[in-house]
């Protein structure tokens, strides 16, 4: 198949081009390279050190002799995107193209309206590129598990049957997000299940759980060729977190109680998934919804099992509660249904396996790269960066006139 990965020197882009190269698909990456420059504004750097991406291509086609196609702009600007999708013609385009972290969504206004404008206009703008020129094109939308939020019912897969004053339907399952980045994703949902209700487009949409994990067979082939692993309080997430604290003998920070209850699958089931999406697509003006996850853990959960796996490893790990800066409940029920992937024959890798070869034994190979400032805590939920500088600065006026 001819498959465009946007966003695909991103992390989950990554891995899922070399994946899909490997596997035979001519395959086109599309990026802006915005992710890096997050870094750079952040002041924060991924564990692994990454080759810039033309860097990472030139290896790839000397190891593979595979060609992947490159495709540098921004998917925010039409005429960009509406080229590509021109040229390249592909039959299913993956989408990855979006800022991807709730924490950075919520640093203050500025970065929650970059976050819906980013990702909103970017999936338009396909929708719309895809309308003009590749009707038939299969997209494939990376969304998210945190759109549900955390009922106190089962999360179905995108639907729920409903009965109300005598009367059934099937509706998409209620969205309860925890962030502008969240609420951006469901903007994004709503949006691909009008186009293909107006347009007859075809779409899965698939609400993925946290990833973990840097090693697919394709990324071991040689260093140059390794992935992202993001342990900083913005883009890191909590399992990457615990696994460096753990390397450097800092106590693993759990956000309040810890009982925060999430899906979670290995960066090597996520370009399964992605694979199956495209060899099954959707049939014309379906949007269908494939809840993308493998297993669940508490927060609480993780720092106990990467204690155990330090503990293997001759490793002190304590654990630390602080205070948690989210809108979130620290104890709540959590049952999500993730049965259709599994049935079109994905079979999953679970994280005992994986842990120590897959994160623990990178945190320990590049320890010396760790930076402990980033790690804390400092977005505040409730309030943004912005004002609580304004009240700062505030009191500090107020302390000064009266001193």
């Amino acid at each position: 198949m001819r498959i465009a990965v946007l966003g695909g020197d991103g992390y989950c882009g990554w891995a899922t081009a070399l994946y899909l190269s490997m596997k035979g698909h001519s395959v086109a990456i599309v990026d802006n390279f915005a992710r890096r420059q997050w870094d750079h504004e952040l002041g924060v750097q991924t564990l692994t050190p990454i080759l810039p991406l033309s860097g990472r291509l030139r290896v790839w086609q000397s190891l593979t002799g595979n060609t992947i196609e490159l495709f540098v702009g921004d998917v925010t600007e039409y005429d960009f995107v509406s080229s590509v999708i021109k040229n390249f013609e592909p039959e299913a385009v993956v989408d990855f193209a979006e800022q991807r972290s709730a924490p950075y969504s919520m640093i203050d206004r500025k970065h929650a309206v970059f976050t819906q404008v980013n990702n909103v206009v970017g999936t338009l703008n396909l929708l719309f590129a895809l309308r003009e020129s590749q009707p038939d094109c299969h997209l494939i939308k990376l969304g998210t598990m945190g759109e549900y939020g955390t009922p106190n019912i089962d999360i179905e897969e995108g639907y729920i049957a409903i009965e109300h004053n005598g009367r059934k339907d099937v509706v998409p399952y209620p969205k309860q997000p925890g962030s502008f980045y969240h609420l951006s994703k469901v903007h994004d949902s709503h949006n691909i299940m009008f186009a293909c209700k107006a347009w007859r487009l075809r779409a899965t949409d698939l609400n993925q759980g946290v990833v973990y994990g840097t090693v697919t067979d394709e990324v071991s082939l040689d260093e140059a060729l390794i992935n992202r692993f993001d342990y900083d309080e913005v883009f890191g997430t909590v399992l990457n977190r615990f696994c460096v604290q753990a390397a450097i003998g800092h106590p693993l920070t759990v956000y309040g109680k810890g009982g925060q209850t999430r899906g979670f699958l290995d960066i090597r089931d996520t370009v399964r998934c992605v694979e199956i999406a495209c060899l099954n697509p959707s049939l014309q003006g379906e949007c269908r919804v494939f809840n993308q996850f493998t297993e669940q853990f508490s927060v609480l959960d993780l720092a106990r099992m990467v204690q155990s796996a330090g503990e293997k490893l001759g490793l002190t790990v304590a654990v630390d509660h602080l205070s948690d800066p989210r809108v979130e409940e620290e104890e709540h029920y959590y049952n999500a249904k993730h049965s259709k992937l599994i049935e079109l024959g994905l079979e999953p890798h679970v994280l005992s396996d994986s842990l120590l070869d897959s994160l623990m034994n990178v945190a320990l190979k590049y320890r010396r790269r760790i930076d402990t400032s980033v790690m804390l805590p400092r977005i505040n939920w409730r309030q943004p960066s912005n004002e609580r500088r304004a009240q700062t600065e505030g009191e500090l006026a107020t302390l000064i006139a009266g001193g």
